[in-house]
């Protein structure tokens, strides 16, 4: 492993609770030779003491602008507004190459800085599976809530909790209910059937064959209904407000795990803003009653089982990196992703590049 500099800076979210780098897998990356500078962080699932103990420094919150140019800044989510401009290799959920709100700004700030954004999202395999992903917890955390709310259990604000405190409420509220799972098979989609399933309710299961010839009908049946799927090519949207406003409809809890607004590949472009975790749930329509939960860091609900997971599956990809910077396998990819963002700039074409 040659000497990388991995900075993990503090997410400025107050609600964001998780990491992509757990202390356990730094210890490891330290062990190999990397350097690894983990920034203090006041609502980090593990404390600052951890990564000090597994051999890492401590740097104080926001400090990566100042960090060497040859540092790579670990993260999760969007960077504040400052700097304008960004020197840093970059690794986290940029959000910036399908038209999405401010994602022009976010690459024009790599473009004046000359560094570069690896988007986790684009980290893929050689047939464009994703290999780290928050979507089980994000499936979980998000049917829970969805099925809590559906039996009048749900309170805010939310707070994070333990898988097995969560399970306790599902089963407290268990009992059939007639629910719906699109993308059913996906990451998301195992991970919403299981919350599901501790409920007591078997939901149907949709994937890519119920979803080429949508029964609007059938879907508009159910009571409850999740959305796991994220697509990146156009696709009819599964539900319209001419849906929402149709008098037979069943349909009266949709919880969007995806939440990909602003996105022109929107699934459900019912609603335009989030809701978060003051106020999970936000009425679309009162007659016939519909109610959405789009909660764009579900996972941050299970801070240690979310964080656990995607570490261990990042920390290998990370030791990759290091052995052989970001020119090869899944990391050139998304550097070559980026480069073509960034050409659209330069010519003209936009964010989608």
């Amino acid at each position: 492993m040659t000497a990388l500099h991995l900075w993990l800076r503090h997410e400025t979210r107050t609600t964001e609770r998780r990491t992509p780098l757990a202390p356990s897998d730094a210890r490891r990356l330290v062990d190999g030779g990397a350097t690894v500078t983990v920034e203090d962080s006041p609502q980090r699932v593990f404390p600052a003491e951890e990564y000090e103990a597994a051999g890492c420094r401590l740097a104080a919150p926001g400090s990566w602008t100042t960090a060497p140019r040859d540092a790579v800044v670990l993260g999760l989510k969007e960077l504040p507004d400052e700097p304008p401009s960004l020197s840093h290799r970059h690794i986290f959920f940029g959000h910036a190459y399908k038209g999405q709100p401010g994602a022009t700004d976010l690459l024009r700030r790599f473009l004046r800085g000359g560094g570069t954004l690896l988007d986790l999202e684009y980290l893929v395999d050689s047939t464009g599976r994703r290999l780290v992903a928050f979507g089980y917890w994000a499936g979980y955390t998000g049917a829970a809530l969805a099925l809590l709310h559906h039996r009048a259990r749900l309170t805010a604000p939310l707070r994070p909790t333990s898988k097995e405190e969560l399970d306790d409420r599902l089963r407290a509220a268990s009992g059939p209910a007639k629910a719906l799972v699109i993308g059913a098979l996906g990451r998301s989609g195992r991970g919403a059937r299981a919350a599901l399933g501790v409920a007591g309710a078997d939901p149907t299961c949709w994937d890519l064959a119920e979803t080429r010839d949508l029964d609007r009908t059938a879907l508009l049946d159910h009571e409850l209904m999740v959305n796991t799927v994220l697509t990146t090519s156009p696709v009819p949207p599964f539900l319209t407000d001419k849906d929402l406003d149709d008098p037979a409809r069943r349909l009266r809890t949709v919880c969007d795990v995806t939440a990909d607004i602003g996105s022109p590949l929107n699934l459900l472009p019912v609603y335009d803003t989030p809701t978060d975790w003051e106020n999970p749930v936000r009425r679309l329509r009162e007659e016939p009653v519909l109610d959405l939960i789009a909660i764009d860091n579900l996972p941050s609900l299970l801070p240690l089982e979310a964080s656990t997971d995607f570490s261990a599956a990042l920390t290998p990809l990370l030791a990759e990196f290091a052995a052989g910077g970001d020119g090869g396998g899944a990391w050139q990819r998304c550097r070559e992703r980026f480069d073509a963002a960034v050409r659209g700039l330069r010519t003209g074409e936009g964010a989608d590049g």
